[in-house]
């Protein structure tokens, strides 16, 4: 199976692969896939993207890289989406937005594709930042969150917008499911990729359905005999938690290969930050926002994963062609064994390969005790 088959397949059992502009290693959406396949490039996402087009990208939880083939359900979001983005986006972003429409569509079709920059028609108001979008981005962004418009390609990272019928298949938007077929996929799909899950959890996956409407779905699906309701002990013992699952997935556990891998921040497995400490007893926050001074690691810390436990997080970035390691802080009760420690060095030489970095530098003393435990001798 040719490389970027594999790859579609590999983001269709994640479902969606966050896409992020920071670049301290490498972005995000490409952390995410390089963490489950050792063998993926950034050209074969493009490739999936921009030329066989099995991909798309919108919203999710943020703009995310998306099975094409999941297009027809977007339909939804794009009906609920249209009233609360028009309501909010008039007091966040720039009122006026709306009166853009009609030219930004007209200038596409006569044009052909635009980056934002293209259509400045304003200067940002003195004091604000990156969010004041001027009208015509904002109307740009705001079409493409509806689906009026998509995005053809990147360059620069900047989003490139074309008309959505000269991006998106027509054999994937000429179905249009009704509500309830797409709310039945949402929950459905959402919970054969958590395994199992609480109503909300199931909701809060795609953030399609809400959480009533997952809740009713179990309710429905239980009362079937398609679902069953089950205990799942969490990474404490008395953390016992009531969830919904299909009857088969209850059986053995299948071990998870033990080694060591780099998690992005974004990565779709910890995205659910409660779900993430409630299963793996993982605490983890990003701090990109948290002022310098309050921050308990770093700007941008990548957990690492050992087959199915995380024992760490690691500051590290790209710097004059190395990969710097800043600091490794083990989680409580993690032994840092010789074969722990070749297998975590193992994984940050595979990263700097892959970041295109061609040694690690390790900082003195880069073996860190957590911040708020006793310093070790």
């Amino acid at each position: 199976m040719p490389a970027s088959e594999n790859l579609l397949s590999t983001v269709k059992r994640i479902g969606f692969v966050q896409i992020d502009s920071v670049d301290t290693v490498a972005r995000a959406h490409h952390m995410i896939l390089s963490a489950r396949r050792r063998d993926y490039r950034p050209s074969q996402l493009s490739e999936l993207l921009e030329a066989d087009r099995s991909l798309f990208e919108n919203w999710t939880h943020d703009a995310s890289a998306i099975p094409t083939a999941f297009y027809p359900h977007w339909q939804l979001r794009f009906r609920r989406g249209a009233d609360r983005l028009r309501e909010r986006w008039r007091t966040w972003r720039r009122a006026g937005f709306e009166e853009k429409f009609d030219g930004v569509l007209d200038h596409i079709r006569r044009n052909g594709p635009v980056m934002a920059r293209e259509l400045r028609d304003g200067s940002r108001r003195k004091g604000t930042g990156w969010w004041d979008w001027h009208p015509s981005k904002t109307a740009l962004e705001y079409l493409w969150r509806t689906g009026e418009l998509a995005v053809t390609r990147r360059e620069g990272f900047q989003k490139v917008f074309d008309l959505t019928e000269r991006v998106i298949p027509q054999t994937h938007r000429s179905p249009m499911p009704e509500e309830r077929e797409t709310l039945d996929w949402a929950c459905s799909s959402a919970l054969d990729r958590l395994g199992f899950a609480t109503p909300g959890e199931i909701a809060a996956f795609w953030a399609t359905a809400t959480p009533a409407e997952a809740k009713a779905w179990c309710a429905a699906r239980l009362a079937e005999g398609k679902l069953a309701e089950i205990e799942v002990e969490g990474a404490a013992p008395d953390r016992i938690r009531k969830v919904v699952a299909r009857p088969d997935a209850i059986g053995e556990p299948v071990p998870a290969p033990k080694r060591v891998r780099v998690i992005s921040p974004f990565d779709p497995l910890i995205r659910d930050r409660k779900r993430t400490e409630w299963l793996f007893g993982f605490s983890y926050a990003i701090e990109i926002f948290v002022p310098t001074a309050k921050r308990r690691y770093g700007y941008y810390v990548f957990p690492l994963l050992e087959g199915e436990r995380f024992i760490g997080r690691v500051d590290m970035r790209r710097r004059d062609g190395a990969l710097a390691v800043r600091a490794f802080w083990p989680e409580p009760g993690v032994r840092l064994g010789r074969v722990r420690m070749g297998r975590l060095e193992g994984e940050l030489e595979r990263t700097a390969r892959f970041a295109g970095c061609g040694r690690v530098l390790y900082a003195d003393g880069w073996v860190r005790p957590a911040p708020d435990s006793p310093s070790r001798p």
